[in-house]
């Protein structure tokens, strides 16, 4: 059995975008992205809520053509390749690597996981509420960063139950973003 893996960027008082759409507050610094690299290899496909999609897509593709640190080189090079499936009502023709899907998402995911895939959710917020309703997600990856936004657009809209999480593992960064690993206790083999 495949699962799916939240990664998610929030800042200390659980917001995943600030006031007004803000999305470009994270610390994602060379630590962040070298520490998670190696585990993304290991997925078989990323999947992106419509907004973090473009974000990625004006960045990653060229990443590499000026003069940059070869984490940049490698990690442009790893995303075009990646196989991604975006979830969108409005995306038209993608390129790297890329698959749209839209109202069909619980049942692509689903027999994604029942074939023994595993995937990268990296969101946004609504993309990730989707899942959470449909109970497709099996692992947490929360990066909790050191600032309050004090308003905008909150990962968990209603309680959680959180009995069936189990942490796996914490990592603290230089830049103060603290990683939380959480495993749901039913995903044995994730």
């Amino acid at each position: 059995m495949g699962s799916v893996t939240l990664w998610m960027q929030i800042s200390l008082d659980g917001f995943t975008e600030g006031p007004d759409e803000a999305v470009h507050w994270p610390v994602v610094d060379e630590e962040l992205c070298t520490e998670y690299l190696d585990e993304l290899r290991r997925a078989d496909l990323l999947l992106y809520g419509r907004k973090t999609y473009e974000i990625m897509a004006r960045f990653w593709p060229t990443a590499d053509l000026a003069p940059v640190s070869p984490f940049y080189v490698d990690f442009a090079r790893f995303w075009r390749a990646a196989p991604k499936l975006v979830v969108s009502r409005t995306l038209r023709n993608p390129a790297w690597n890329t698959r749209v899907i839209g109202p069909d998402l619980v049942d692509e995911v689903s027999r994604r996981k029942s074939a023994g895939q595993n995937m990268v959710l990296f969101g946004g917020a609504e993309t990730a509420r989707s899942f959470l309703e449909h109970e497709l997600i099996d692992e947490f990856r929360l990066f909790v960063h050191p600032l309050l936004l004090g308003g905008g657009v909150p990962l968990f809209r209603s309680p959680v139950d959180t009995t069936g999480l189990r942490l796996m593992d914490v990592l603290t960064f230089d830049s103060a973003v603290v990683q939380m690993h959480y495993r749901q206790a039913a995903c044995v083999m994730c």
